[in-house]
């Protein structure tokens, strides 16, 4: 039925419909958006974090030469480390990272049981200072690491839902890789060899 103007009950229910459709799909749109800076933002966390732990390491290696002059190897291994970190972080290459977080903290874990072994080392102000802050960076990379993976996942969750697929396709929302555990960081820890 028309009206006095010419406009249709069908004609005013089909605007109304693609009104609606188009307020949903940029609703979709915009959740979208959002979830993908949540990523972002997650992973400028650990990055700075990073970047943190990075700087602390040539303190720690100098406050340790001082004391460790046998144990160069686990120096220099660790300068090596700190090096493939950096190289991972700066190219976002979250495999990588996750192998070389995995050296780095063996090799921290290493240094620090060493430390044991000097005890004029740790009773460095300077060393206990590093240690602790390290040790804090480390734990908090862990933490963030956990919200990254989380962001990621829900991220991901709603790029493969309908009808937010189809709307994640045609914008080309690619929400990220997971920085992954390493196996063995997943094992459980063996104590009795730690104090063998």
């Amino acid at each position: 039925m028309a009206g006095g103007n010419g406009v249709s009950v069908t004609e005013i229910v089909a605007w109304t419909v693609s009104i609606i459709a188009l307020m949903y799909l940029v609703l979709i749109y915009n959740n979208l958006v959002q979830l993908k800076y949540n990523v972002a933002k997650a992973w400028a966390n650990i990055d700075v974090l990073l970047k943190q732990r990075h700087d602390e390491l040539p303190q720690l290696v100098a406050v340790c030469k001082q004391y460790m002059r046998h144990e160069r190897d686990t120096l220099e291994q660790l300068v090596k480390v700190r090096a493939e970190v950096s190289s991972a972080r700066n190219l976002v290459n979250l495999k990588e990272l996750g192998l070389a977080e995995q050296q780095m903290r063996d090799v921290l874990n290493h240094l620090f049981a060493l430390a044991e072994n000097y005890p004029d080392l740790k009773a460095d102000a300077l060393f206990n200072h590093l240690q602790v802050r390290i040790t804090g960076l480390e734990n908090a990379i862990a933490d963030r690491r956990e919200l990254y993976n989380d962001s990621v996942n829900l991220f991901r969750i709603r790029v493969d839902q309908f009808p937010d697929v189809v709307v994640a396709r045609l914008f080309r929302f690619r929400p990220g890789e997971l920085l992954r555990f390493s196996a063995r960081e997943l094992r459980n820890v063996d104590v009795k060899a730690l104090f063998g």
